[in-house]
């Protein structure tokens, strides 16, 4: 079975910076796209910035873009979300979810092409 784990949420002030990480088993990363969403309260899930296995391609949101830096380690089998610079509006549960690749390098933005979802971790940003 296909598990993933998003850790790293916490509260922090705005400025400051968190580091997610989303662990996976029964995939290796090699083989799977990744992506990073997030769901405010009272809000539709967004893609925050994803990675493509094929090629590493990555690609950001525009309210994330230049704050965010997503990154893998495929000999850990995780995938990492530095974000810096947070503000109030980046308060959501945080979801990793994965995708298998068609290894064309392409950047697959839409929640509904994951099929797989690990449990959300939380990041409150506090004023």
């Amino acid at each position: 079975d296909v598990q993933l784990q998003a850790s790293g949420g916490g509260l922090v002030q705005r400025g400051g910076s968190l580091r997610l990480s989303c662990a996976a088993s029964g995939l290796m990363f090699d083989d799977y796209d990744i992506g990073w969403f997030r769901q405010a309260p009272g809000k539709e899930r967004e893609g925050v910035s994803w990675i493509s296995s094929s090629n590493g391609r990555k690609d950001y949101a525009d309210s994330v873009k230049g704050r965010f830096t997503i990154s893998s380690d495929n000999t850990k089998n995780t995938v990492d979300l530095q974000m810096n610079s947070l503000k109030l509006e980046d308060t959501a549960v945080y979801y990793c979810a994965a995708r298998e690749s068609r290894l064309d390098g392409g950047i697959y933005k839409r929640v509904s092409e994951y099929p797989y979802w690990g449990r959300g971790t939380l990041v409150t940003v506090s004023s």
